[in-house]
């Protein structure tokens, strides 16, 4: 055995409806088969963006029918979304395996992430979910729901919900039991379902972890070598999209706090996901965060592309 890998897919790899995730999951597993293939044990975590707004549209939509379907909180779309996204994928690298001859079980663990009750996100929501509304729309579900809407880019009114950060995984040590025995297990589906702790009672609440910060915190728990952050770019670039752009191929924890401070990364992208490999990255010594896409995960690893964030 190589390395001990965390791999986190974005959700929008994924695509936005059943029939295209199906299609898509087919290509992202070959790319997870090459590394298990060279011999890494590999954990997969994923994103659900697209497709946890699809299922809280659906049902938001059919609760306000006349069809007298009851409204779905938002921790049980999340899921929703993780058994679905992670019965798709499961089966496409199953059978990517079985093509090759390798015969190791694939499994999906719905995984509920502890925050704190107290985090300062619960005070400040800011992540968009769901579908797009009109101001009188958006004042009658603030009366009426109670819910925290905002403006977006000249779209409409959206909800926003807590982003808190992730302190614990409650089903570590089943994911952790999985790996032992060599299967593929797929976790942290999402960012997670967030849940708060209460003696012996785990509540959910309606918030969404960013599933970068998910996968640094996976990573830590199941003592991983390497946490590879997949995006749609080959390595991470400072002035991205300007004249004088530079793409980097590897980045000290001090580069990065540099970086950051002059606002080359943009929050709701690249940010986070620096954010999360540094976070990784100084978890432990050894330990080594990529940033690439996911077709070039194997070769930078090899270290012939991607970027290295590492001590």
């Amino acid at each position: 055995m190589k390395d001990k890998i965390v791999v986190a897919l974005g959700g929008n790899a994924l695509g936005k409806s059943p029939l295209e995730q199906l299609e898509l999951v087919k290509l992202t597993a070959k790319p997870i088969v090459d590394l298990i293939a060279e011999g890494h044990e590999v954990i997969l975590a994923h994103g659900n963006g697209p497709q946890v707004g699809m299922i809280n549209l659906a049902m938001s939509t059919s609760s306000n029918s006349d069809a007298g379907t009851p409204e779905m909180p938002f921790p049980e779309c999340g899921a929703m979304s993780q058994g679905y996204i992670g019965y798709h994928l499961q089966n496409a690298i199953r059978e990517e395996l079985l093509d090759r001859d390798m015969h190791i079980p694939v499994a999906t663990v719905i995984t509920q992430v502890i925050v704190d009750k107290n985090d300062p996100a619960f005070q400040n929501p800011t992540k968009p979910i769901g579908a797009f509304y009109s101001k009188e729309e958006s004042d009658e579900l603030i009366r009426n729901k109670g819910f925290h809407m905002i403006e977006d880019s000249g779209r409409g009114y959206r909800r926003v919900v807590p982003s808190p950060i992730p302190m614990d995984v409650a089903e570590k040590e089943t994911v952790m039991a999985l790996i032992e025995k060599n299967h593929v297990v797929i976790s942290v589906g999402g960012g997670g379902i967030p849940v708060i702790q209460e003696g012996n009672k785990l509540v959910g609440v309606p918030a969404v972890i960013d599933k970068d910060f998910a996968s640094s915190k996976l990573a830590e728990i199941v003592d991983a070598d390497y946490l590879i952050i997949l995006t749609a770019v080959e390595q991470v670039a400072i002035n991205f999209g300007k004249p004088n752009e530079k793409w980097l191929s590897e980045l000290s924890i001090e580069d990065c706090h540099q970086y950051i401070g002059e606002n080359h990364f943009a929050p709701g992208s690249m940010l986070p996901k620096v954010k999360a490999a540094m976070k990784f990255a100084q978890s432990k010594p050894g330990r080594r965060a990529l940033i690439t896409s996911l077709e070039k995960a194997a070769d930078g690893i090899a270290g012939k592309t991607g970027t290295l964030i590492k001590m």
